[in-house]
């Protein structure tokens, strides 16, 4: 299908964007007798986006080790990946955005449409985490640290992007046991400020399942155990891919 923009508006949408795709646009909302004649705009296009999952340099010592732990169980055979227990899920900055109604917007606008918890790109200033899976135990464990950008309290972590954490994280994880998923209830109790730059683990666990209903539970602690930071429940209701994209 053919995408209509201005000469102008691409211009603009040149210098806000930074990684594009041979596409050429939908129309859009523009007051008849604005648009001017199609064109068709070609950028540079990267096939291997970013794993955000993997260790990078803002990564602290102690959660490299606990990456190391989980990331290690997911190995059968030194060196060689098969069926271990836990499996690494990859992260990546979502390319797709939809607008009402499921309508796929450009390519131009995509580039620039960002998962929430990866749209800070200065490594180490925001959400640095990665989530393992176990889904013999019904287990989901997240390794997070968080950057200086996430401040509340002075020095510590605002209790919503821990929020945020936690309803990635269940979220995640309810979405490989059940499939397309949306938060009914989130339910967090708060037990002690976690500092800035500090690594802690998120657990979810599954309680039960009753037809569309997925019931959760996420804890969150210092890397050894030995304090709870936040604790919470949480309720999740299966969903028709339809009504994700607003249809």
């Amino acid at each position: 299908m053919l995408i209509r923009y201005s000469v102008g508006m691409a211009s603009i949408l040149c210098r806000i964007s930074k990684t594009f795709v041979n596409h050429r646009l939908l129309t859009p909302p523009f007051k008849k007798g604005l648009i001017r004649p199609m064109v068709t705009l070609s950028w540079p296009f990267y096939d291997q986006p970013r794993d955000f999952s993997l260790p990078n340099p803002s990564w602290s010592k102690e959660m490299l080790q606990q990456y190391d732990r989980y990331n290690s169980q997911c190995e059968v055979e030194e060196g060689k990946k098969g069926s271990g227990p836990w499996t690494r899920l990859p992260s990546y900055n979502r390319l797709l955005k939809f607008a009402t109604g499921g309508v796929c917007l450009s390519k131009i606008i995509q580039s620039e449409a960002r998962l929430f918890t990866r749209n800070i790109k200065v490594p180490g200033a925001g959400f640095e985490y990665v989530i393992f899976i176990n889904k013999t135990q019904e287990k989901c464990v997240c390794i997070f640290q968080a950057g200086h950008l996430l401040e509340g309290p002075p020095g510590h972590v605002h209790g919503g992007a821990i929020a945020t954490m936690i309803d990635s994280v269940n979220g995640t994880h309810a979405t490989y046991l059940c499939g397309p998923v949306m938060t009914a209830n989130l339910n967090i109790n708060y037990r002690s400020p976690i500092p800035l730059g500090s690594t802690v683990m998120l657990e979810s666990t599954l309680d039960q399942r009753e037809d569309r209903k997925t019931y959760l539970s996420c804890i969150v602690t210092s890397t050894d155990g030995s304090k709870i930071h936040v604790e919470s429940k949480a309720l999740f209701l299966s969903i028709s891919v339809r009504r994700i994209l607003g249809g």
